[in-house]
């Protein structure tokens, strides 16, 4: 039986709701629908790490909806063909990787929103604009007022231009990415604490989303009492934590 739909992911945080969902890599078509059946808010397609075939994209995404549940799609860095075509499937936000500057947000937004903000190409026939059952005015304020933007800071110079970043017209988030953040910093920089603090206080001071990576409940719990908004469970990191549960290791 299909969800009932639930209100879009972008409006409902806009309202003050906190939000859980999961980061998965394709193909996982029935994982999809059995997060939908478990009442996630939205589901995370891993695009970047994962494979970017967007015809599997597309069944993902349908399958998602289908079951009441929001999907955002993570793009690899500055594939913005991709994500012009994720939306135009239907998807509900953008995670984009490894923006660093100002400059990089700017770019980002170019790709996702259509004119005057972007330049994303205009198209009312695909799926997201109900295969042109939808006018050309709707289509376009629907897409601004509920694509959700999100920025990930994985840097330290991306911890220093935070605030900077997350003001750009157009963005709406962060997600730290913690795995290349405390790749990328040295002995001489920021620590890894200092780094994570002073990218959630811009994110704080910047009246922007912000989303946490999770492996369990107790990180989930803690993120959200902390002021976060969305959080991300890691699925591939849970899933193997069980199995070796099970196995007794």
């Amino acid at each position: 039986m299909m969800s009932a739909p639930k209100r879009q992911l972008r409006r409902r945080l806009s309202d003050g709701e906190q939000v859980t969902g999961c980061l998965l890599r394709m193909p996982a078509e029935e994982t999809v629908e059995m997060l939908g059946v478990a009442g996630f808010d939205f589901v995370l397609i891993d695009c970047e790490h994962g494979p970017a075939d967007v015809t599997a994209l597309r069944q993902h995404i349908a399958l998602a909806q289908l079951h009441g549940m929001a999907p955002l799609v993570r793009v690899g860095l500055h594939e913005h063909q991709l994500i012009l075509r994720a939306l135009d499937q239907g998807a509900e936000g953008i995670v984009a990787p490894h923006i660093d500057t100002a400059s990089d947000a700017d770019e980002l937004v170019d790709a996702v929103h259509y004119p005057p903000l972007g330049h994303r190409g205009f198209a009312t026939y695909s799926r997201a604009g109900r295969f042109g059952t939808v006018s050309a005015d709707e289509h376009h304020a629907r897409s601004r007022q509920e694509t959700l933007v999100i920025a990930m800071l994985e840097s330290p110079e991306a911890a220093g231009n935070a605030g900077e970043i997350l003001r750009r017209p157009g963005v709406d988030g962060c997600l730290i990415g913690t795995a290349d953040l405390r790749a990328s910093l040295d002995s001489g920089s920021l620590t890894f604490a200092e780094a994570l603090a002073l990218i959630r206080r811009q994110s704080w001071d910047a009246g922007s989303f912000r989303a946490d990576l999770a492996s369990s409940r107790t990180d989930a719990e803690k993120a959200l009492d902390d002021g976060a908004q969305l959080v991300v469970y890691n699925l591939a990191h849970i899933m193997m934590d069980l199995f070796g549960t099970l196995r007794g290791s």
